[in-house]
This record gives structure tokens, sequence and C-alpha cells, in this order.
């Protein structure tokens, strides 16, 4: 059998919402969710589930039971492959079937090893809060931006300390590595060991079952990053954990609504005037992740964010991510705060009843749409309308049957000056285009040859004997945050409009295809893959039409194209993504498609620096330790 152990840790790291919730449409009830049953035929929902407990329950014909046990009844499958099935949904490795003593014992040994990781978040967590009540000056701060004493009870705010090693204090053993590994402690290339965090405000983070998972941190004099938080560990992946959702659970219950703000320091100040339901991304844009969990505690989110241009961009971002995930019964609704202002000086000014009615009336997910298009579009040409109409098919197409996917269309229509029935006959030649579509990319060569379809994945040629390395890297600052410059960009050569058309390798095609295609995959390209990119000799293309859309705000082809300089090498490029895009099928998974390649461009990338390392003789200790490190990386992703 399989060992005991291995289903609790299972269990406690599955959602059994997002397992029940690709059967039975949930909706929010009280603590819980609803939905009808499927067990037996009922028009009155009774099915209720349980994310708190992890438990389904039906008051109609008594069934109940975990995660593991619906798969079992409800789809059919057997133990072990529910097992799988959820194992494999977590990034879980289900044991071998000799479960031995001693494979039972490394079960156990993991599941100590996350309790270990907690331990010591607790004790750091511990440690930071004591030393606040003992440091004036942190105190002052968190005063002079009007946080009493039980707001900072309340998140649990701390003070690092100032020096380098403050946790050494805590640890008895500084060097575990386990500290390293919880995100607590930094190893430089020499071996040396740090505080990550130091003479920094902390704000510990809980994941949705209120665990201590990681960090944030916020300096209070003069130095860079501002902000700071834990790095991606087995406990903490920033880009799902969302700041103030464990802490304002219950003001979130009772106002019914959740307000998406910028930063932690939003939620904390916020908080302080009784509006007790706002969380906050970590450093990230709002993700489909995020958003589910969301939608699990409450049917209204509001995002608020600056009335900036940088603010509007993040908006249309979350407007893009919000789409596949629309339904009749959930708000989703932007707010924007005066370009001089962020939430806690808003309040400060306007006082907070204003603000809460500004939150009620925030605008419908429609309403911003709808004005973002007609700003972009110049409405009054029949050009800009058929912008305007090709870019609305494409955000239309990403949400699912429904009323409101229905009135949207309709009020689409209005806008480009077309009748329903046109627009829908509009979105049906879309469709049909895609559909119809033989190929998933077009790669031309020097022979303008495409590649011919195939339902295997995509498979990446190696360009690297064909060209030199390119060099287009950029400095990066160690924020953690996506460095959107480059060397060469198309901005750069606005002089040169005459120039031909640089055709990409063939590699670099098909992420262009899958970038012009699916421009959801844009908003989850963080630093590290934008790095990965920028040391391949023939990816300085992609790497400048991110860098494009980002600073545009645009992601769809048609908003790109009409952003684009007229004539310039990247509007020539633009139009041949956007014709090659009616011959493109749809991809069951296209960011799977995109992770997959950056996987082959990285290995690519690792080759070249074992070989070129391998050349050099490896003569010094830092150029023998690189070698052992970029071999390890190597048959990590090799394995």
């Amino acid at each position: 059998m399989i060992p005991e152990e291995y289903i609790q840790e299972l269990l406690a790291r599955v959602d059994i919402v997002d397992v029940i919730g690709k059967y039975v449409q949930l909706k929010k009830s009280g603590q819980n969710l609803q939905g009808l049953c499927p067990f037996h035929q009922e028009k009155t929902p009774s099915f209720t589930v349980s994310p708190t407990k992890q438990f389904y329950h039906c008051f109609g014909c008594g069934a109940h039971g975990s995660a593991i046990s619906f798969l079992m009844d409800h789809v059919g499958l057997s133990f072990p492959e529910s097992v799988r099935t959820l194992s494999d949904s977590v990034g879980m490795r289900m044991p071998e079937r000799n479960y031995s003593p001693e494979a039972r014992a490394r079960f156990k040994e993991r599941k100590t090893r996350y309790d270990l990781l907690h331990e010591a978040l607790d004790k750091a967590q511990n440690y930071y809060q004591q030393q606040l009540s003992q440091y004036r000056p942190a105190q002052e701060y968190l005063i002079n931006r009007g946080l009493t004493p039980e707001i900072a009870q309340r998140f649990g705010l701390g003070w690092t300390g100032s020096e380098r090693q403050n946790l050494r204090r805590v640890f008895e053993n500084y060097e575990n590595e386990l500290l390293v590994d919880a995100g607590l402690v930094v190893q430089s290339e020499q071996g040396l060991l740090y505080d990550r965090f130091r003479e920094r405000l902390t704000f510990p983070i809980y994941n949705h079952r209120g665990r201590l998972i990681g960090f944030g941190g916020r300096i209070i004099g003069k130095g860079e990053p501002k902000y700071l938080n834990s790095p991606e560990t087995e406990l903490f992946h920033k880009g799902s954990e969302l700041y103030g959702l464990w802490e304002n659970r219950q003001g979130i219950r009772k106002a019914a609504t959740v307000l998406v703000v910028e930063g932690y320091m939003d939620v904390v100040a916020l908080a302080r005037y009784g509006v007790d339901y706002a969380v906050a991304t970590l450093g990230t844009a709002t993700s489909a992740e995020h958003l589910n969990r969301l939608i699990k505690v409450t049917n209204r989110i509001v995002f608020c964010f600056d009335g900036d241009q940088a603010g509007q961009r993040a908006a249309w971002r979350a407007l893009n991510t919000s789409l596949p995930l629309l339904r009749d019964d959930i708000s989703l609704r932007f707010l924007f705060l005066p370009k001089e202002h962020d939430p806690d000086s808003y309040v400060q000014v306007f006082g907070v009843k204003k603000f809460e009615e500004s939150v009620a009336e925030a605008q419908a997910l429609s309403g911003f749409m709808l004005d973002s298009l007609a700003d972009k579009h110049n409405l009054d040409e029949a050009e800009g309308r058929a912008a305007c109409l090709q870019e609305a098919l494409a955000l239309v197409e990403e949400i699912p049957q429904s009323t409101i996917r229905a009135q949207i269309e309709n009020e689409l229509a209005r806008l480009v000056r077309f009748t329903t029935d046109e627009f829908r006959e509009a979105l049906s030649r879309y469709r049909q285009a895609k559909e119809e579509s033989t190929r998933p990319f077009i790669a031309p060569d020097s022979r303008n040859q495409a590649q011919p379809h195939t339902n295997q994945p995509v498979t990446m040629p190696t360009d690297r004997q064909s060209a030199p390395r390119a060099q287009t890297r950029t400095s990066t600052p160690s924020t953690g945050r996506p460095n959107y410059k480059t060397t060469t960009g198309y901005r750069n050569r606005r002089s040169r409009v005459s120039e031909a058309i640089r055709q990409p390798m063939p590699l670099a095609r098909q992420l262009l295809s899958l970038l012009a295609n699916y421009p959801t995959i844009l908003d989850k390209i963080g630093e590290r893959q934008l790095e990965i990119l920028r040391h391949h000799p023939h990816m300085d293309v992609v790497v400048e039409f991110i860098v494009f859309a980002f600073k545009s705000g645009a992601r769809h082809i048609g908003s790109l194209i009409q952003q684009a300089e007229q004539g310039s090498p990247l509007h020539q490029l633009l139009i041949s993504l956007g014709k090659d895009s009616s011959n493109l099928e749809t991809l069951p998974n296209p960011e799977a498609e995109w992770n997959d390649a950056i996987k082959k461009i990285e290995l690519e990338n690792l080759e070249a620096e074992i070989e070129k390392l391998i050349s050099s003789g490896m003569k010094t200790d830092n150029e023998r330790k690189r070698y052992l490190a970029v071999l390890a990386r190597y048959n990590f992703l090799k394995s």
C-alpha cells in the first residue's frame, strides 16, 4: 500500500476546490462553496465543499469525502490512479510500488523537512517581532505612517536588525542549508553566508491555510530595492500567493468583496481605517492562479490601480488574465485613483467613506474594456474600427460562453458600428480561420518553406552553429523584476524605416507566433526567462518583441500593429505575424509549449557555456566551480 505519510502530505498540498471545480460549477456560499451534486439528480444545490476542512458533503444523498475519494467515486479512478492524478497536479512524485521500510522512512523524512522549513520561518518571525519591540526608529516609522501597535501586531510586522548575520542569534547552526532553502539566508559565490533581510521592516506572508511561507521586507531609509520578497522555495511561490488573504479573510467574507492593491504596505495601511478586505500580489502581475484563489472566497473582485499610464497598463494586463475566468456570477471591477494618490494618501485626504464609495462604484470589467478600446482606436474612421474589431474579437474569444459574454458582444458590436449578427459573423470567421489551420507555426527558412504540422510537441532546432552569439544582454538590477531594456530594440532603428525586415530563425519565429497568438504568455514572462532569451544567439528579435509589448501596454496583435511605427522593421514583422495567425491551429496548452521552448533554449545556452569552459581549460577555481554549477543545472533539466 501507499505510505500513509505520503497520502497525508498529498492531501495537505492539494486544494479540493480545484479538484472538484473541474467537474462541478461551484459558487460561493458563506465560508464554503456550493453546487449541484454530481452523485445524484437535483435542481437545488445541496453539495457543499469546504476549502478550510478540505472536505465535501452532499446533504441530499450523503456523499462525502476527500479529493481522493471524489476522483474514485465520481471519475471512476482506482485508488492508485487517484493518488497519481493528484500527485501530478501538484508536482509530487508518487512512490514506487515496493513500499519498503526505507521508502516509508524517506517519506517521513520528507514530511519532516517541510515541518522544519515552517519551523525555521516561525523562529525567524518570532525574532523579527521581538526586534521591532526594541528598535525605536522602526517603531517611529510605523507611527509616522499612521500604523498603530495593534495593526503591527495583527499583521505580525517585525524588524530584522542591522547586522549581516542577525539570525545567528536564533539558529545555533547558522550554516544549516535548510536556512538557505527557506529563503532566510543567502550564500555568496565565495561561500559566505548572510541574512537575506537586513535593516528592513518584515511582513510575514501566509498561505491560504495560515502557514507561514515567506517574508516581504521594506527598507525604511535610503537604499535599493525598496521592497524585497523571499525567493522561490519549496513553500513559497510568489506567482500564486496573495499578501493579506489570510489576515483579512473574515473582512473579505463580511464585505463580500476583495480589493486587490499594489503592495503589502497598502494592505496594512487600509486595515487601520477599517478597510480590512484588501490583498496584494507580491511583485508580480495578477495571474490566473491569483484570480482562482480569490474567486473561491468572494464573488466580487475590485482591482485598485494608480490612474497613470503604468496603472492603466497593469489594469489591461489584469483584464486579459481575467477573461478566461469570467462567469455570470462573478463581478470583476476596476478602480483608478488620482495620479498623485495611493490608497493610504487617498483615504487621508478624502476620508474612508469616500474611498469605500469609490470601491462600491468601481467600473465594471466590460466598461473598462470598451473605454480602453475606444481610447486606443480612432472609431471615426473605418480603419480604426477595423483594427478595434480585430482586437475585440481576440478578447471575446477568451471569454467562456455565458450571458456576460453575450452582453459584451452586443456592446462591442455597437462600438464598431456593427449589428450583433454582423459581429458574431465576424467572430465566427475569426474562430474558423484558427480552427481550420493545419499547422501550429509558420517557420520560414531561406526558401520560405513552412514547417509541417505534427501532433507531437514542437521540436526546436539547434541554431548555434549558424551564427555568432549576439551581444544583446543588458545589465539587470537586483530587484528580481524583469528588465525590459535592450540595446538593439526596434525603437533605436527608427531612422532606418526602409530597412528590410529581418527574417527570424525558425526557433525565434515559433516563439514569436506563440506570443502573438497567445498574449497572456507575455504577462508570465519573468526576469529569468528573459535572461535565457538574451543569452541565445538568435533570440534578440524575441526580446525586442517583449520590450515593445511592455512599453506600449498592447498585447493583441491588432493593437501592436497599430502602435508600431509605420513602415518600421517592427511594423513589418507584426504584420507578418498577423497574417500567419490566420493559418494557426488552436493549441491546447500554449503556456506549456512556451515553457518547453524556453527549457530547450536554456539547454542550448548551457551546452555552449560548458563547451566554452572546457575549451578554456578551467584554470581557476571560479571557472571549475562554474563548470560544476552549469553541469548540475544541465543534468537537472535533462533528467
